[in-house]
């Protein structure tokens, strides 16, 4: 079964094209498993998590996962939110990084995430995907 943002939506958010919250405004939870491809249209994994700064209230990243074989060895990348944009067409998100450079993307497994609010570390993040950054 295909998983994005239509099939998770539980409170028929999206059901009117028309009205509702999407595509400007989604709920969080209808995001998390939606896959991610880049323009090339290589899968380059799926959300696994959406980070909030809780002092913007606004979101910071989309933890992506990416390889592994049924979610066993998947490597995590910490994606800067700026770097994703919603493909409502194919309903997914696209990021711009060819799949052969996650190899270099900083990434971390689930049992040693990072400190994502360390400045030194999220500088380096936000320079990877080319994205602006700027500590609160």
């Amino acid at each position: 079964m295909e998983t994005n943002y239509i099939t998770r939506d539980s409170f028929g958010m999206y059901a009117n094209d028309n009205s509702g919250p999407g595509p400007a405004l989604m709920g969080a939870n209808t995001l998390l498993g939606n896959d991610v491809y880049n323009k090339d249209g290589e899968d380059l994994g799926d959300i696994k998590e959406i980070m909030i700064d809780m002092a913007s209230g606004k979101v910071a990243y989309a933890v992506l996962s990416f390889g592994g074989l049924l979610g066993m060895g998947d490597k995590l990348f910490a994606v800067p939110w700026a770097a994703l944009t919603l493909d409502t067409g194919n309903k997914r998100f696209t990021l711009n990084v060819p799949k052969e450079s996650l190899k270099d993307a900083p990434g971390f497994n689930q049992d040693h995430w990072p400190s994502m609010a360390d400045s030194t570390w999220a500088t380096g993040v936000h320079k990877f995907y080319g994205t602006p950054y700027s500590a609160a």
